[in-house]
């Protein structure tokens, strides 16, 4: 009773994950570009009913920025997740099946990648790739890629050493078959859940290189952009310049992080009996 009691939470967690962020990117789809134009006659206001995060030194809508902001790095941040994802399955696997050298190269170069000061290797790689969308995406996606690569190599060298792999081995059945009908299945939930608890992490590092101006285009409104325009103003008292996209922003990071732990009691028994 109580595993179902602890995945049907889960799954109503996860479903109203999965509602807010449709609502997002279907609000960031339907809503007008009115709100992004300039109208001097409506700058400056604080949040009521007509503009709910308000307007900013421009007239512009907070509340239509926000959304299409964050929507914007949102997919940036899942573009780069996915990214580092498949790079981190790709070394972890090599690591663990093509010998100890392949390993050796694998593993020094996730020890460099850790050991290197994480904004700083953000900063060089956006730079070096020209910055822009591409150089965030490449530069998250090279220094997220390391922790899941580690937990999809221990995994693969704990399968190898299971009595189902060495008896299928024994039958003569090839690598192939066993990575394919053993192996892949196994795998699968870690670098789901990797993937997702991913999210949160390239979406939030994404805004700071924006921030920081190593980013997007001032042109096109992202969260780190906002931010960084709204401090030359919050000093003044305009608040809800810098707080509201920066709340939305934090809900929508927490959320993915509530997702991926969801779906890691649906996965995990030993998780879903706790």
């Amino acid at each position: 009773m109580r595993l179902m009691d602890g995945r049907g939470r889960a799954a109503w967690v996860i479903g109203l994950c999965l509602a807010y962020f449709a609502v997002l990117v279907a609000s960031s789809r339907f809503m007008s570009d009115s709100g992004l134009t300039t109208d001097f006659l409506h700058k400056k206001l604080p949040p009521c009913l007509e503009y709910p995060f308000g307007t900013d030194w421009l007239g512009r809508d907070m509340l239509v920025r926000t959304v299409k902001g964050l929507t914007r790095s949102l997919g940036i941040g899942l573009l780069a997740a996915t990214v580092s994802s498949v790079v981190s399955a790709v070394l972890g696997t090599l690591s663990a099946t093509m010998g100890r050298r392949t390993d050796a190269v694998v593993t020094t170069l996730i020890d460099l990648i850790m050991a290197t000061p994480h904004l700083v290797l953000l900063i060089l790689v956006s730079f070096a790739c020209g910055g822009g969308a591409t150089g965030v995406i490449i530069a998250v996606a090279v220094s997220h890629w390391t922790r899941l690569a580690r937990i999809i190599r221990a995994e693969i060298l704990q399968l190898k050493q299971a009595e189902y792999i060495m008896v299928a081995r024994k039958l003569g059945r090839s690598p192939w078959w066993i990575a394919r009908r053993h192996m892949l299945p196994h795998i699968i939930p870690q670098f789901t859940i990797g993937l997702i608890l991913l999210f949160p992490h390239a979406i939030l590092h994404a805004a700071g290189l924006t921030f920081l101006g190593f980013g997007l285009s001032p042109h096109n409104p992202s969260i780190g952009i906002l931010l960084s325009e709204s401090m030359r103003h919050i000093s003044t008292g305009y608040w809800w310049l810098a707080i509201l996209p920066g709340l939305s922003l934090l809900v929508t990071v927490k959320l993915f992080d509530v997702l991926g732990n969801s779906l890691r009691v649906i996965t995990d028994p030993k998780t879903s009996q706790e």
